[in-house]
């Protein structure tokens, strides 16, 4: 009996897994324009990252990472993924959206979701700011967002800051707004 228990979670996992990514996928196309003045030149502003979230919060770190990893990848292959090269490919999609799945760290704590996107989105900032120092330093301009003297850290922190700051303000608001829709779905999932 407790091997049929054990086949339906695992079944249960990959199928939200699954609806979780096509969710994502399905909202990369859906994007809310930088403001130019504001200096976004690049990311996006979108709602990708809540499914990706709650998959995490209810089945965990490991399966969260893994669910990050996999949408990633094929919002680089799927949605219109530009990189430079394949660290910068690696790096932007793969590994940005597998540390959203630290989110996962508070599985079934669903009063804390919002805290869960705050880690998942600290988590996904870390990478692009390490991607921009490293990868992307060489093509810094000499002046950005009217600063001028742009060191490889100030350019990455400004740049990822422009689309992540928005990203992550919607993706706490989003999950703070879940929580009593996710208390039930828990529970209805027992």
């Amino acid at each position: 009996m407790s091997t049929k228990t054990g086949s339906r979670s695992a079944d249960r996992c990959l199928a939200e897994g699954g609806i979780s990514i096509a969710l994502a996928l399905a909202l990369s196309y859906i994007k809310i324009p930088l403001m130019s003045g504001f200096g976004g030149f690049g990311g996006s502003i979108d709602f990708v990252m809540v499914p990706l979230i709650i998959f995490a919060v209810r089945w965990g770190l490991g399966w969260g990472v893994l669910c990050g990893l996999a949408f990633g990848t094929l919002k680089y292959f799927l949605a219109s993924g530009t990189a430079i090269s394949w660290v910068s490919m690696i790096f932007d999609y793969s590994v940005a959206y597998a540390f959203v799945g630290l989110s996962g760290l508070f599985r079934r704590r669903y009063p804390l979701l919002p805290l869960a996107a705050l880690v998942g989105c600290i988590g996904r900032f870390i990478i692009h700011f390490i991607s921009g120092v490293t990868v992307y330093a060489q093509y810094m301009p000499k002046e950005f967002m009217g600063i001028s003297g742009m060191t490889p850290v100030l350019y990455s922190t400004l740049y990822n800051g422009t689309y992540m700051l928005p990203n992550t303000v919607i993706a706490i608001a989003v999950c703070a707004a879940l929580i009593p829709v996710m208390k039930l779905v828990d529970r209805a999932s027992r």
